[in-house]
């Protein structure tokens, strides 16, 4: 590898994709990307699971990724979303994103087909040989059905110097010291839960990639600098004050149907839409979010 690996390590935000209907607000997305940036976030991640990745086209999905680059300039990483459970789509929408601009790649674990750990290993090996960006992996049982092996992330991260870190989002605190004790500074783990980055960056990872963040970017900011500084107590504080924010606010209902609401609710985006088959939040619901955004005063 001639270029150098970075260590991802702060708040990465899991961008949302604003939308009315189902026509992309642009505008509004360079906005958001505008607005991350100055709250001081240290990286961007659009079209993940929080960008609703999966019903975008190919076109609209590779044009959040330029977008997104094109307002960034630089001045923090882009992590494009282009894992897929088809490899050749996985490597086209890679290949495609390092085109539009993206720093490095974000490869969720092959969803619904379900392969083997030596096939998950096949897989993100494919991507790696196709390129020398970072790839952060992406475990997320919850959603793929399947987790990232402890093993397939040491083959991966000992074969390929520019695979070094994962976004762990399977809610096991102990994955954190496993993967630590098995990869060595090989690898560095990004939490994938806004509720656990303390827990989590006690074990040894580094960060966060944050749903809430697009709501609360300087709290977020704040409670994962203060877990970094070993601050363990004002952290702890930070976390209790505003815990609704890491839990209510993100997964109240599915991700991102919840955030969308909140952002809406506070003014950040002129709507909550989102595409089906994801649909608006139950009435009760969203009374009781707006009741919790309210007691928090995030606006």
């Amino acid at each position: 590898m001639t270029m150098s690996i970075p260590s991802y390590q702060g708040v990465y935000t899991a961008l949302i994709t604003p939308m009315r209907g189902d026509e992309i607000l642009w505008d509004v997305l360079k906005a958001h990307v505008e607005g991350q940036i100055a709250a001081g976030v240290d990286g961007l991640v659009p079209v993940g699971t929080t960008g609703e990745s999966p019903t975008l086209d190919m076109a609209e999905h590779l044009k959040v990724i330029e977008t997104v680059a094109e307002v960034a300039k630089g001045r923090v990483p882009v992590i494009a979303g282009t894992g897929a459970n088809a490899t050749s789509e996985a490597l086209h929408l890679s290949r495609e994103a390092i085109k539009a601009g993206a720093d490095a790649l974000l490869q969720v674990a092959p969803y619904y087909n379900k392969p083997s750990q030596e096939g998950l290993y096949r897989h993100f090996a494919k991507v790696a040989d196709s390129t020398d960006k970072p790839i952060i992996l992406y475990s997320i049982p919850g959603r793929c059905g399947i987790e990232i092996g402890v093993g397939t992330v040491q083959r991966l991260a000992e074969a390929y110097p520019h695979v070094r870190t994962i976004k762990e989002a399977g809610g096991d605190v102990t994955r954190v010291t496993a993967l630590r004790q098995a990869c060595g500074d090989k690898l560095t783990v990004l939490s994938g839960d806004d509720g656990l980055i303390l827990p989590f960056i006690a074990a040894g990872a580094t960060g966060i990639v944050s749903v809430a963040a697009n709501l609360a970017p300087g709290i977020i900011k704040a409670i994962t600098k203060a877990m970094l500084q070993g601050q363990q107590a004002k952290a702890l504080e930070l976390q209790d004050q505003h815990l609704p924010l890491l839990t209510d606010v993100v997964f109240m209902e599915g991700n991102p149907v919840t955030i969308k609401e909140a952002m809406a609710y506070l003014g950040k985006i002129p709507t909550a839409d989102v595409r089906l088959p994801l649909w608006h939040m139950e009435s009760g619901n969203r009374n009781r979010l707006h009741q919790i955004l309210d007691r928090l005063n995030l606006s």
